[in-house]
């Protein structure tokens, strides 16, 4: 298809997990009316950002990935036709935790995750108290709407995973955020739409909103689609409010960008050895 209408969702903690998964799926109701076929939730969609503090009680939050969330959600792709990207944390045993986003296509069949790569423990996101780093590298998956990729949250501060992405086919890469504005606002419209120009993809960038009583990260939302020439696709999400951001991504722009800019071609990765070293 030429043009794939997308959606993310930006929101704010309602208190407890069940609400917020009630909450996301009318979000997916709300984008299928409009025509969304491919959505996206923020980090950790069902929780708080927990990692404002380091505390066990925490680790509740963690199921199997698949599990009862995916499989819920998965009933849902199949009767709206959507497909779904779903960050969450994932227990993989007892002890073994990752930060996971599942990818299910337009219809409910789980097609594999992405685990984050490159885990911060600076103040206000201690995530090395509550994962260990993802380890099945950059799967691309093949949806219903194209080549979908994920990269999450702080991982986009590092490009070889944007390049791993794009090397394993990836049209489309979100990058679902808990990110806040004293921290990293400066660069939240700059890494993303650069790494669609480099690599030649879409990306869509997810972040929630507000104040959460385990801290004071103040949230900035802001989502956003930019595309293969670092362009925002329509206006950014709102700073400090709920928003469904629902977008059509012309597709055809990808072939007219690497037509124009042959960076795939003109790597050179026998170059690139002592960047993998020290």
């Amino acid at each position: 298809m030429s043009v794939i209408r997308a959606a993310l969702v930006q929101t704010s903690w309602t208190g407890d997990k069940e609400s917020m998964i009630k909450a996301h799926e009318e979000y997916a109701r709300q984008a299928a009316a409009q025509g969304a076929k491919v959505i996206c939730f923020q980090e950790l969609f069902y929780g708080p950002y927990f990692c404002q503090v380091q505390d066990a009680q925490y680790y509740a939050y963690a199921e199997s990935v698949p599990g009862p969330t995916t499989e819920r959600f998965q009933a849902l792709a199949r009767e709206l036709g959507m497909v779904m990207v779903l960050p969450m944390y994932e227990q993989e045993q007892p002890g073994v935790l990752y930060n996971t986003a599942a990818v299910v296509d337009a219809d409910g069949r789980y097609l594999g995750k992405y685990r984050k790569t490159h885990i911060p423990q600076v103040k206000g996101f201690w995530e090395k108290f509550y994962f260990r780093p993802g380890n099945l590298g950059y799967p691309v998956f093949d949806t219903a709407v194209g080549k979908v990729g994920v990269y999450i949250c702080y991982d986009r501060h590092f490009p070889e995973g944007w390049r791993a992405l794009g090397l394993n086919g990836a049209q489309l890469v979100f990058n679902p955020s808990a990110t806040s504005r004293g921290l990293s606002s400066y660069l939240w419209q700059l890494e993303q739409p650069a790494s669609a120009v480099a690599n030649e993809y879409f990306v869509g960038a997810i972040n929630r909103v507000g104040i959460e009583d385990l801290g004071d990260n103040d949230f900035y939302g802001t989502s956003y689609f930019a595309d293969p020439e670092g362009r925002f696709v329509g206006d950014t999400g709102d700073p400090h409010q709920p928003e469904l951001i629902v977008r059509d991504l012309d597709m055809e722009l990808l072939t007219t960008v690497r037509d124009r800019w042959q960076f795939y071609r003109d790597r050179r990765p026998d170059a690139y050895g002592p960047l993998t070293q020290g």
